[in-house]
């Protein structure tokens, strides 16, 4: 059973010793990405070369690998909740970088497919034990700027892999820029194996755990039964539907609206969406802890202005007629656009019992990962290919306003998941 007891804060040796444990994770996490996103800044030289369509490249770079992602995902954080979580992460970096290695051999677009499918597969065993080790050496007065620090891997690995992608595709053609992306993360999983030590789960409440996971069964339901779970489930899934196509879908809308190449864009856009995007999920994880304290609706509530501020902005970058200014309405929106991410993180943290937390973080993913992952790049493939079929000379543009919709109907699930938020966390608090 949990229990809560008294205990001293850590000392300052634990305190660097977590700190390492974090700048290492999120590096892990930066690869993460590295080895997702790096497709997306060579999709135009790709779909030339292997002569495949826009509604093919959805696939790719949407439910095929999400799908993947989210099936593996459960079952390995099941695992994580009753095993050791560090040996989990390191199989997992190992597998997806070696994937992401192994796409650069590809002749053909299945090839392509399967090797990121493998990528997939590897990168479902990522989030959950990383997100259940943070918040066993974070407390939640600080866990939101924690898993913000994390979370900014998401726009770190954007910037490197665009970044990477961009100028070895430039200088040694795009098949390069997978092997160049995949490699050290091999290295990386055996620097993650020999440092990083398991730490024990609930300590940093003061709360005890007698090792007893809950069943799938019991904690399906236990989760099914926190309300603002399930209202901030479904606002930041709308949000991921909109937020992933446009990751997905930007670098070629750039390319195909101003007429520029890869290496144009790769360094201004990976640090507005990577570099700008970091900043903002660090700090505004900070400033949603504070709030928090005060008032735990804060956690959903953070999310939902954020994405109604980001609405009018990301309009205005689809408007924009030079490509300066389309950098320029982009800030914003790249500021903001991660919160997100790590807020959900921490409430799949927050809502749930000790030993269900790898799980929880899991079940947030695949819904996340099939819905958002996997509905916005394809929805916005098959709509380009559609809007192109009737004669519409901005495609691609068109299918990107459309999925702005998403965007702001998240704003009422988010509203309605602060209402319960504080009296579910209670409840989490209390169970096993």
């Amino acid at each position: 059973m949990t229990q809560i007891t008294a205990a001293p804060p850590p000392p300052t040796s634990q305190n660097s010793s977590r700190a390492y444990v974090l700048g290492l994770l999120t590096l892990v996490y930066t690869f993460n990405h590295i080895d997702r996103q790096i497709l997306l800044i060579l999709i135009e030289p790709i779909k030339a070369e292997l002569n495949i369509s826009d509604g093919q490249i959805g696939l790719l770079t949407g439910f095929v690998f999400a799908a993947f992602y989210a099936t593996f995902g459960i079952p390995i954080a099941m695992w994580a909740d009753r095993g050791n979580r560090r040996n989990i992460l390191a199989i997992s970096l190992s597998l997806w970088s070696g994937m992401t290695a192994l796409s650069g051999f590809a002749l053909n677009y299945w090839q392509l497919l399967i090797a990121r499918m493998g990528v997939g597969v590897g990168e479902a065993g990522g989030t959950p034990p990383a997100t259940s080790i943070i918040s066993d050496l974070y407390a939640p007065k600080e866990r939101a700027f924690a898993l913000g620090i994390y979370t900014a891997g998401i726009g770190l690995g954007v910037l490197a892999g665009f970044v990477i992608g961009g100028y070895v595709y430039k200088y040694f053609g795009w098949r390069a820029a997978f092997f160049v992306a995949g490699v050290p993360g091999l290295i990386l999983a055996g620097i993650v194996r020999l440092t990083i030590r398991e730490p024990k789960r609930g300590a940093i409440e003061q709360r005890s755990d007698d090792g007893q996971a809950s069943s799938f069964g019991e904690t399906l339901r236990f989760i099914l039964g926190q309300t603002s779970f399930l209202w901030m489930l479904a606002g930041c899934c709308l949000i991921c539907i909109s937020a992933n196509a446009f990751l997905a879908w930007t670098p070629s809308h750039l390319q195909r609206t101003y007429n520029v190449g890869p290496s144009d864009i790769a360094i201004p856009l990976g640090l507005l969406i990577g570099g700008v995007g970091s900043v903002g999920a660090i700090l505004l994880g900070r400033v949603c802890d504070r709030l928090s304290a005060r008032n735990l609706a804060w956690r959903p509530w953070m999310i939902a202005v954020c994405a109604a501020i980001a609405l009018p902005f990301a309009w205005m970058f689809l408007q924009a007629d030079t490509l300066n200014m389309a950098y320029a309405w982009n800030v914003v929106p790249s500021f903001i656009g991660l919160i997100y991410a790590s807020i959900a993180y921490t409430a799949s943290q927050e809502l749930v019992g000790l030993r269900m937390r790898a799980f929880a973080s899991a079940f947030m993913l695949f819904c996340l990962t099939l819905i958002g992952i996997g509905g916005g790049p394809s929805i916005v493939g098959y709509l380009s290919e559609y809007f192109a079929a009737k004669g519409n000379e901005a495609p691609l543009k068109s299918a990107l306003e459309i999925m702005l919709g998403f965007n702001a109907l998240s704003v009422v699930f988010l509203g309605m998941a602060g209402l319960t938020y504080a009296r579910d966390a209670k409840r989490a608090a209390e169970a096993v």
